[in-house]
Parts: structure tokens; C-alpha cells; sequence
């Protein structure tokens, strides 16, 4: 196995390189987690990131039906629902009561496309498509309510990405995997067109061309192999290096639940996470952040500080995490007391994250600049003492 000593430093992995790496055990894992927290260390210090946000789940219909989902609903179904501007509005005034700074909207791809029932709805709120009634819950959130909106979406084309970036401050969508082998009949994208890769790679371009900062991330433990993890993650340094704006990799955890279709599948062991994590940090770019849900590894998420991480996502506390329901968000204070005792700071951020705004502005809205600004410190994270 190649060692970590005779490798490069953040983003300068080759794909051999990082397909050796990806299998270390022992004293070569050890290593390997070792030269993945100096990468994140002289980046941001002892720096160690959330998001203080809520969930605003717009529509829970989607066209799609991925093996691992509980999100999606039919229409008629229990929980299916397109919530209503008054809705949306209702939960983004409490998050701010509650000191959140990110309205984080999730929601089904094209269901329009899918479902006569949601057109009908689509006309009733004045639109013809999902995506055009996204724009205006988010430029509701942003005129009625102090948080910055991130939208996650699905996939979006450079129309729909250049309508929603004046009233976003970053959006998102997870690649998942470059893998076609996993959308073949019977596999977890089997039924779900809109998880093709070329597909989702084309709006992670699209919004590189429209300069968005943009959140995406692999999904593991569905079935993929490790060269396939690898290969995504190469994906996306590839497209960041053309257009430079990614701002994170989410590395997130395939979690079987009773009612899916991969409810027999087995889970990523925590070593698995681990050996992803770091060299997913060798892998990307060093200015590209990287984040594992806390959630997700209950009990155990101090060690993806070991592995390189230097951001722990969006932590609510208003409402819960609606992608996976039967994953608490650790407490504040808990998560606070965890990273302190890992050696790091935690510190509060936008949605936005701050390479975008103390040296790359060209990326932000020009309409959005003087609002974030205001909202930032001089490290273009939320000033301490400002979470309320």
C-alpha cells in the first residue's frame, strides 16, 4: 500500500494514489488520518464549523424513488405535503428567534412532472413549476425574516440556477456517485432519473459558470465501490479546479430506515467513514470545506475530527432533520464540549462560508453582499456572541 509520507498534500492525490490510500488499515490508516487533520489544521486552525439553520422541507413529492429515501412521498401519501408561503415563512421567523442564520430549503425533484395533483397546486400559488415557486419562498425568506437562504433543490438547469442565485446566497446538490452501474434496474437510482451523474454533473457546472458558491457531496454505503468513491470525489476536484466554486464536500452515510427498499442493506462501518473522510481531505482542493453529519454517526462523531473534517453542517434547533427524521442533531452544548475536547473551537457560520466573503465577493449576488456583510465578522464568520 502506498504510504501517506509519499503522497501530496490537499487536492494533489492521483487517482492511483488515492485508491491505494483508500484501503489503509492500522498504523497506515492512523497515518493517513494523521496527514488529513495537518491538511485541515493549516487551513483553518483550530477552527472547527456549523451552520446554525432551519429545515424548510418546501415539497416532500418528488419524480424520483431512490432505494434509500424516506423524504419523498405521493400524493395522498402520510407526510406528503407543499407547504404554504405562510408556512414557510412561520418556520424561518422561529429559526430567527432561535438565533439561525440559514433557511435550508429541501425538496423533491420535478414532481410537477410526475404528479397532475402538484401542477394543480403549482397553479393555485401562481407557477408552473417547482423550482419558480422555490424562487419566491426564498425571496420571501429573505424580505420578511433575517436568514439567508440555501436551496437544495435537485437538479436545476443555468435558467432556473441564474433565477434562484439572487436569492440564495449558495445552493446545493449532492453528486452521490459518478457510478452509472448504480441507476441499472434494481439498483438504489434504478427508478430515479434525476440521480443520472452526467446529469447532476451538468448542474454542478452550470453553477460553476454562473459563479455559485455550491455545497454537493458523495453518498456512501449503497452499494458503490471504494475506486467509485474515489472517482466522485476526483469528479468533483475537477470541476472545482475549472470554476472554483465549490465550498464543501459533505461525505454522508447511507442509514437503513424500516420503510425503504434498502431497509436490508447494510450500513457504512465507522471505519469506512473514516477512511473516506481523510482521503476525500487529500483528495480536494484545500480551500474546498469538508463535512460529515454528526447525526448520522451517533455516539461517535468525535472521530471524524481525527479524519480531517473542519465543519459539521446544519444544527437546528427548531426543526429536525427531515432527510433522515430518526437522526437527532446533538445538542449545541454537546457538540461544543465534543470539539473542544478534540482540540478545536467551534464557531458558528453562514451559509455562506467565508472564503466567499472576505476574498472572492464575485460569487455572492451583488444584491446580497451588504446584507452578508452585516452579518459577518472580519472572518466572515457569525461574530461571537451573535447567535440570537
Amino acid at each position: 500500500m502506498l504510504s501517506v509520507a509519499t503522497s501530496s498534500r490537499a487536492g494533489g492525490l492521483s487517482r492511483r494514489e488515492a485508491w491505494a490510500l483508500i484501503g489503509a488499515e492500522g498504523a497506515a490508516l492512523e497515518a493517513l488520518m494523521a496527514e488529513a487533520v495537518a491538511v485541515k489544521r493549516a487551513r483553518t486552525g483550530q477552527v472547527v464549523t456549523y451552520s446554525p439553520k432551519v429545515f424548510i422541507p418546501l415539497t416532500t413529492l418528488c419524480r424520483d424513488r431512490c432505494g434509500y429515501c424516506t423524504f419523498r412521498k405521493d400524493p395522498g401519501e402520510a407526510g406528503a405535503h407543499t407547504m404554504l408561503p405562510e408556512q414557510v415563512l412561520a418556520v424561518a421567523r422561529a429559526g430567527a428567534a432561535a438565533g439561525c442564520k440559514e433557511a435550508l430549503f429541501s425538496l423533491g425533484d420535478r414532481p410537477e412532472a410526475a404528479f397532475p395533483e402538484m401542477r394543480d397546486t403549482l397553479r393555485a400559488l401562481g407557477h408552473r413549476t417547482t423550482l419558480g415557486y422555490l424562487r419566491e419562498a426564498c425571496a420571501l425568506v429573505l424580505r420578511e425574516s433575517p436568514l439567508l437562504p440555501h436551496a437544495n433543490p435537485g437538479v436545476m438547469g443555468r435558467r432556473d440556477l441564474g433565477a434562484l442565485r439572487p436569492v440564495n446566497v449558495s445552493m446545493g446538490l449532492m453528486l452521490e456517485n459518478v457510478s452509472e452501474r448504480l441507476c441499472a434496474p434494481g439498483g438504489p437510482h434504478g427508478d430515479a432519473p434525476d440521480k443520472r451523474p452526467s446529469v447532476r454533473l451538468r448542474t454542478l457546472e452550470e453553477a460553476g459558470r454562473l459563479r455559485i458558491p455550491f455545497t454537493t457531496g458523495i453518498l456512501i454505503g449503497i452499494g458503490e465501490t471504494w475506486e467509485e468513491r474515489v472517482d466522485s470525489l476526483l469528479a468533483i476536484r475537477a470541476l472545482h479546479e475549472r470554476y472554483g466554486h465549490v465550498q464543501e464536500v459533505i461525505i454522508q452515510n447511507f442509514r437503513h430506515k424500516a420503510t425503504i427498499p434498502m431497509r436490508d442493506h447494510p450500513e457504512p462501518s465507522l471505519l469506512e467513514m473514516l477512511r473516506t473522510v481523510a482521503v476525500a481531505r487529500l483528495i480536494l482542493p484545500d480551500e474546498v470545506n469538508l463535512q460529515a453529519p454528526p447525526n448520522l454517526t451517533p455516539g461517535e462523531y468525535r472521530w471524524l475530527l481525527r479524519a480531517g473534517i473542519n465543519d459539521w453542517g446544519g444544527i437546528s434547533p427548531v426543526t429536525r432533520d427531515f432527510i433522515n427524521p430518526e437522526a437527532p442533531w446533538p445538542e449545541l452544548r454537546e457538540l461544543r464540549e465534543v470539539t473542544a475536547a478534540e482540540g478545536f473551537v467551534l464557531r458558528a457560520r453562514l451559509a455562506i462560508y467565508p472564503e466567499f466573503i472576505t476574498r472572492r465577493e464575485e460569487f455572492l449576488d451583488e444584491g446580497l453582499r451588504a446584507r452578508v456583510a452585516a452579518l459577518a465578522d472580519d472572518q466572515g464568520l457569525v461574530p461571537e456572541g451573535r447567535l440570537d
